[in-house]
Formats: C-alpha cells, structure tokens, sequence
C-alpha cells in the first residue's frame, strides 16, 4: 500500500488510516479480523479513541506484536490540562503502550472549546507537558468545522489536522465546510492531513440504517473507490475507513489499486453530487 508522508512528523502513514470507530459495538474476534486484514495489506496508521467504544482495548494484544510498525493516534474531549493529563494515562493503560505517537483534540467544533482547551489550565498545557516528558510525540487536532481548525493554528503550531473531505463536499461548498483552506495551510505548515467522511453519502433518509456509522455512508465498491481516491487527489496524507468493520476491506481493496482521477473524472463526481446533501454543515 502507497505511503505518504504525514508532514512534519516525518512518518510515512499508508494512505487508509485504520478508524477505531469501526470497533465500537464489536467483539475481539471481528475486531481481531479487521485489524489483521489491515495490518497484512499494508495498514500502520491506527485511530483510536475513548470515546470509540473498547477500541483501545481491542486494539491492544496487536500493539504487543507490532507497536514498532505501527504509528498509533489517540484522542481526547476532555479540555482541561488536569482532565485531558488523567484521560492520556488512562488510554495508553488501556493500550498496553508506553508513549503514543499522535495524541489529538478530539472534535473542537465550537470556538468557546478551542478556547478552553488552549487557554490556561487548558488540555493544551497537557499535550505540551506530555510530549516533553516523551509520552507522546506529536500534537493534532480534529474537528467538523474548518473554521475552527484554521483559528487552532493560529493559535498553536499542531502537527496534524484531520477534517472531513469529500466531493460531496466539495460540490456544496461554503464557509462552515470548505476545507481548502486547510490544505492550503497545512501544505505552508508543512501538517499531517488526515481525511474524514470521505465516504460519507450524507445524513441517513431514514430510520433503517444498514451500517453503524451515524451517517450514511457509500457502500458499493466502485464508490468507495472512487471516495478514497478524491480524497488523495484533493492533496490529504491519508484517509481514515468509515466507523463500520464491514467497510474495511473495501477500502483497503480501493486503496490497493489507487490510481490518480483525471481532471474529467474528478468533475464528473463533483457535478454528480448536486443533488445529495452534504454532511456538514448539519442541520
């Protein structure tokens, strides 16, 4: 599977990230499936979170073999330095890991959490004290709302930005969900790009849903193709699976076959995309 360099990290992520969200809801042995799938085809990039049910856990007796293959990314909500300080000792316990590589803000939409957590006595003060003391080694962000990814580096010198990134989005562009300006920074910053909802189809039409994800996601093969393959066009390091394990092995069979969308190819998914509703912003 290609890698890319995720920025100034310096690490060469393969361009599906494996999402711990996919884990929520499963037991060790699906997860175990998954996980396994991932890591023979390529896959060293993995995401987890606490808020993704027992995807530390689950990913946990992997990291005991392959913690030097694998480049290990966590999140936090918590937004205060004491908070976010108790949730990164209780997830690398949770691991079975003794630094982690990507530690992240975990979905700051709204500016008044952006500036709780990087204001005094925020979870920012944390992350820096973590990474000086080697408990993790780079600092990133991930929200809904580019606006507020762009005010975080003004503010902050992060590492990596994960988004959400599609056509769909791209088709039905505006303030609150452009994420070009992103790239553009992230390129001048030279930042990890992490894409999510890049298979995203958009809200759920109705009450049955067929997958986990709170979101509809494209479940066709040629789609999810095509979904994975936008999202390295439009210029990102790596792209993160949809939060169901089902999913998992159609993206990676996109990502091994990866090839660059022509310039017609890339305005033809676009203008196909006129009449879906995009995911954000919600509504």
């Amino acid at each position: 599977m290609e890698k890319r360099r995720l920025g100034k990290t310096g690490h060469y992520s393969s361009i599906v990230t494996f999402g711990g969200a996919a884990l929520i809801g499963v037991s060790q042995r699906e997860a175990d499936e998954a996980i396994k799938l991932a890591i023979e085809h390529g896959v060293n990039h993995f995401d987890v979170a606490p808020t993704y049910g027992d995807s530390e856990i689950l990913l946990r007796p992997w990291l005991k073999e392959y913690r030097d293959d694998i480049f290990l990314a966590c999140k936090t909500q918590k937004r205060t330095k004491e908070e976010a300080a108790a949730e990164l000792k209780r997830s690398m316990k949770r691991l079975g890991v003794d630094y982690i590589d990507l530690y992240q803000f975990h979905a700051i939409d709204e500016m008044k959490d952006l500036d709780v957590a990087f204001g005094s006595g925020g979870a920012l003060e944390a992350m820096i004290e973590a990474r000086d003391e080697g408990l993790i080694k780079f600092i990133g962000i991930t929200s809904h709302k580019p606006p507020t990814i762009i005010e975080a580096l003004k503010r902050f010198d992060l590492d990596t930005v994960l988004f959400p990134l599609n056509f769909i989005l791209r088709r039905h562009r505006c303030p609150e969900n452009d994420y070009e300006p992103i790239l553009k920074l992230a390129k001048d910053r030279d930042l990890g790009t992490i894409a999510m909802k890049a298979f995203a189809k958009g809200p759920w039409p109705t009450k049955e849903r067929r997958y986990r994800t709170w979101y509809e996601p494209f479940g066709d093969q040629r789609m999810i193709d095509l979904c994975l393959w936008f999202a390295l066009h439009e210029g990102v390091t790596t792209v993160a699976t949809p939060g169901d394990v089902r999913l998992i092995p159609k993206v990676i069979d996109a990502a091994e076959k990866y090839r660059e969308l022509s310039s017609e190819e890339v305005q033809y998914l676009i203008d196909s995309a006129s009449n879906l509703k995009p995911l954000f912003p919600r509504t």
